[in-house]
């Protein structure tokens, strides 16, 4: 009996070992030994439609299932069912009759499987096939990778004799204790460590990465590759074996990212069965990035599967990444009530509630949960079919205490309103007020000023608020330069409440931040001459709404003085301070009215005056 083993490199989609004509061989064997003991051919075999004529005697020594019918008529039919099918069983006759055959993992399966339905043992005859099969198996096949992958695939044709005769448990455990051996390494083999799954945690779930971590290790390729029901029954042996579940996770999410992930690739039926042998074990859910759960949530899957998705990806929210969110599809129906949207409402409307109990703390997790959703709103292909109502009820998904910069939230609301167009001042107003100008940055804080989306009030508030930082900012400065200064005019530090150092001066950028550094400081650095003018522009265009304001308000009031005059009595008694009364058209009268416009007008024409000096000095300079 000749063997060989296949060299690595080789593929295992078909035998390359060449073999020769068997039915020829065996042709010739039955005639010479026909010759050599005078007895013709006592026996006409059929096997799968094909026929044999060989010698009764001979076949009765070597198999049990030939004796048993040895008192039979000369024609005998072997079942369908034999393993291996005419082919196998020309094999198996030439070693009958004495004839070397080669073998090799691509037919060790189909002999043996052949050998053991023809019962061909020891019990029988000494040394014979099912005996000679297993030593090739265990000391040639079961010693080597990619002798076992051929053996294990082969055996799929063979059920279930492979299964019953341990061909396949016997490859799986080589193939698994295998694998422990390449994590483990303790021969320190490897040049660099296995690639798992925590690089990918802080990065965007994207199938090309992990394609490049499975392809780096030939024996994980090897893995996904496999049938899933051989992959499942891996896992099992090396889960038996003692393996790590941050090594064994990975593979079940390679498995599922290689055959299901992949657009063109979708198999629903492979991914809801991975998941149920990776969602079984509370352990995995820690070393599998959140990206991988959003991914499978783009398939139809069990309702079971998707709850126990979306609850890992709760625990994991924080570590999200926007590109991995799943987004309604413009155009194919409403976004208000799409699933997508629905399921990412839902998403993290559980993770608020899960942290509810903590009296939702403005902790780093949950600042990131809220920017990612501000972040999410932003991205939405809005439709004019969606509700200033339904808008205001996402806002809220999130507590404004999740918020630490409203940066965000002032992108998602101009994103709204860049397509609501036509919506009342009133519902504009509504939708805005969740914006607080004291939490936005010095850069959007200038878009919204520019944007004629945004309502008055808001911007003047903007702005009122930027005077305060520059009136600040000023303040500080020369807090500082006093304190720069005095040692040198007087000898001794000044006194201060709040003792400084020249590293803690308010002019410094350690103390005010890029975030919170005033408008002077932003003028003076960071915008540009051309948004300078642009703001100016708009500052401009304020200042003469608020003058005509001022003007029709002025105008009204001559009107109606004297029905006012007649209801602010009872507007004083029945109406708290800020409430909106029936009587007359503001809040407070036409005279405290006037007097904000004008205090709103002086300190839009300070801003604009500094602006204008600012803008000279810098002529004046280009002149020099």
């Amino acid at each position: 009996m000749e063997t060989c083993s296949i060299k690595d490199g080789s593929s295992v989609a078909s035998s390359p070992i060449s073999s020769p004509n068997i039915s020829t061989l065996l042709k010739i064997k039955v005639l010479s030994w026909s010759k050599e003991t005078g007895l013709p051919a006592s026996v006409h075999v059929r096997v799968c439609n094909k026929s044999f004529n060989l010698h009764k005697t001979l076949l009765c020594t070597k198999s049990g299932y030939f004796k048993e019918r040895e008192d039979q008529l000369s024609e005998i039919e072997i079942p369908h069912e034999f393993p291996g099918g005419a082919e196998t069983f020309e094999k198996i006759m030439l070693f009958i009759y004495g004839c070397p055959t080669l073998i090799h993992p691509f037919n060790i399966a189909g002999l043996r499987c052949a050998a053991q339905f023809l019962e061909m043992t020891e019990q029988h005859s000494t040394g014979n096939l099912c005996e000679r099969f297993d030593l090739y198996l265990n000391q040639v096949v079961l010693q080597n990778w990619d002798d076992t992958l051929v053996v294990l695939k082969k055996c799929q044709d063979l059920f279930p004799w492979s299964e019953d005769l341990l061909i396949v448990s016997r490859c799986i455990e080589s193939l698994a204790f295998t694998a422990c051996m390449e994590i483990l390494d303790p021969e320190r083999r490897r040049e660099k460590p296995v690639v798992m799954l925590e690089g990918l945690v802080n990065q965007p779930w994207e199938y090309t990465t992990v394609e490049k971590i499975i392809n780096q290790d030939t024996w994980i390729k090897d893995l996904t590759d496999l049938p899933f029901e051989f992959f499942r029954q891996v896992i099992g042996s090396l889960r038996r074996q003692g393996m790590k579940e941050r090594y064994v996770s990975p593979l079940i999410v390679f498995y599922a990212s290689k055959s299901v992930i992949p657009e063109g690739q979708s198999n629903t039926d492979i991914l809801q069965r991975a998941l149920d042998l990776l969602l079984t074990r509370d352990k995995a859910y820690r070393f599998v990035p959140v990206g991988f759960y959003f991914a499978c949530l783009a398939h139809n899957l069990k309702h079971e599967t998707v709850l126990k998705l979306q609850d890992q990806i709760v625990s994991l929210l924080h570590t999200a990444h926007t590109e991995n969110f799943i987004y309604p599809k413009a155009g194919n129906m409403q976004v208000s009530f799409s699933q997508e949207l629905l399921t990412m409402e839902s998403l993290f409307s559980t993770y608020v509630s899960t942290e509810s109990e903590g009296h939702l703390t403005s902790s780093p997790s949950n600042m990131r949960v809220g920017k990612l959703w501000d972040i999410y709103l932003s991205l939405l292909p809005y439709d004019q079919d969606m509700k200033t109502t339904r808008f205001i009820e996402l806002i809220e998904t999130i507590p404004m205490s999740f918020r630490e910069s409203h940066d965000q939230l002032y992108l998602a609301v101009n994103a709204f309103l860049q397509v609501h167009t036509t919506i009342s001042q009133e519902e504009k107003g509504s939708i805005c007020s969740y914006l607080n100008c004291q939490k936005l940055s010095q850069a959007t804080s200038l878009q919204l000023v520019k944007n004629e989306q945004m309502p008055l009030r808001l911007v003047v508030q903007a702005l009122f608020i930027q005077q305060l930082n520059t009136h600040q900012a000023f303040k500080d400065c020369s807090d500082s330069f006093r304190f720069t200064n005095s040692a040198d005019f007087y000898g001794s530090v000044v006194p201060s409440s709040r003792p400084l150092t020249s590293q803690q001066s308010p002019c410094t950028d350690d103390e005010t931040g890029p975030r919170n550094r005033p408008l002077c400081f932003l003028m003076q650095k960071d915008a540009t001459l051309d948004e300078y003018e642009s703001t100016s522009y708009r500052i401009h265009n304020l200042e003469e709404e608020l003058v005509s304001l001022k003007k029709s308000l002025q105008s009204h009031n001559n009107l109606k003085k004297p029905t006012c005059l007649g209801k602010r009595s009872a507007s004083r008694s029945n109406n708290t301070f800020g409430q909106v009364t029936t009587a007359c058209i503001g809040s407070v009268s036409f005279t405290s009215q006037r007097k904000y416009a004008n205090k709103l007008l002086r300190v839009l024409r300070r801003v604009n005056l500094f602006g204008s000096r600012k803008t000279n000095r810098k002529t004046d300079e280009s002149e020099r």
